[in-house]
């Protein structure tokens, strides 16, 4: 399990992005045991991989493309 210093250094964000997407509900799935926040490093590569793209624009992005490089 890694801190959200590590976490935050593995996928390439800083800490305060990544504290603050927990606040929003848009980061990757943490743990949380009393005061600690852990993450667990296939959550953090599984989130990477859901938010890989093909284009800037939704509706030109091909998520099929986008599966079939990340399988």
């Amino acid at each position: 399990m890694l801190t959200t210093k590590d976490a935050a250094a593995r996928i390439g964000k800083s800490v305060s992005w990544l504290n603050k997407s927990r606040m929003r509900g848009d980061g990757p799935v943490y743990l949380k045991n009393g005061g600690s926040v852990r993450y667990m490093p296939e959550d953090l590569d599984a989130w990477l991989a859901a938010n890989r793209r093909t284009a800037v624009y939704d509706f030109a992005n091909d998520n099929g493309r986008a599966e079939r490089t990340a399988a």
